[in-house]
């Protein structure tokens, strides 16, 4: 098992930013590529973003493409996503997701390990 846990949700006025952190006490955690979801009351949920084992490759949603941004430190066995210009729909709860492979992918069936989620409420 590798535990994820995700951090920095909270209320935020729109246009405001947030960075959230998705990090695990197992350091093969950093051998996995990980994705960044959400799920809004009464949706499914979609993925955002995802990075890569190396932290080379990045991929983005449309949706977020240029307001979000997803990174790694490996030495704090952490990944990040920093969202800017936040907007009233990206609210949501918002996971991180790990799998045994080098690169990431858009499927939540794809993932094997998942954090409990971080509430994010942008306010207009």
């Amino acid at each position: 098992q590798v535990p994820l846990v995700e951090s920095g949700g909270r209320l935020v006025e729109a246009g405001g930013s947030l960075r959230l952190s998705c990090t695990s006490s197992r350091a093969l955690f950093s051998s996995h590529a990980v994705g960044w979801f959400r799920q809004a009351p009464g949706k499914e949920r979609e993925f955002l973003s995802g990075i890569s084992r190396s932290g080379e490759d990045t991929d983005y949603a449309d949706s977020v493409k240029g307001r979000f941004t997803i990174s790694r430190d490996k030495a704090k066995n952490t990944v990040y996503l920093q969202m800017n210009s936040l907007k009233p729909e990206d609210t949501a709860v918002y996971y991180c997701a790990s799998r045994r492979t080098i690169l990431t992918a858009p499927a939540t069936r794809n993932y094997e390990y998942w954090g409990q989620g971080t509430q994010v409420t942008v306010s207009s």
